[in-house]
């Protein structure tokens, strides 16, 4: 099962994206990821809004034992997640965030241009 929306690149779009995303995962049964995966989503959209500043697609799809989460922009540049340059910075902690709370994450090249930056949660019981 897989859903998807398509955002602008406005600040509204992370509020959007964040209630688009709680409502799929009480769809699809999420259990207990759900707020984990609609914080992750928050993150991945507002850098988009913040730093690729095109418009995206999410897609949610539920297999039998995870969730992955794609959110698809059309800027090349590639995002890195890695130590902050400084700690009591108020921001550059969303990949980090992803990468810590995520069962996998990653960012793929597409072939037409763009990125896919993705994630996953495992969660317990069928689909």
């Amino acid at each position: 099962m897989a859903e998807s929306i398509e955002l602008a690149p406005q600040p509204t779009s992370v509020s959007v994206a964040r209630h688009w995303t709680t409502d799929v995962l009480a769809r699809v049964d999420a259990g207990e990821v759900a707020d984990t995966m609609a914080l992750l989503v928050s993150e991945l959209v507002s850098n988009v809004v913040l730093h690729a500043r095109t418009p995206c697609s999410l897609r949610i799809d539920r297999h039998a034992d995870r969730i992955r989460v794609e959110v698809d922009d059309e800027s090349d540049q590639v995002p890195e997640a890695g130590v902050l340059a400084d700690p009591l910075a108020a921001s550059g902690r969303g990949l980090l965030l992803v990468d810590g709370l995520s069962s996998a994450y990653g960012v793929d090249r597409r072939p037409t241009g763009g990125k896919s930056v993705w994630f996953e949660l495992d969660v317990p019981g069928p689909a």
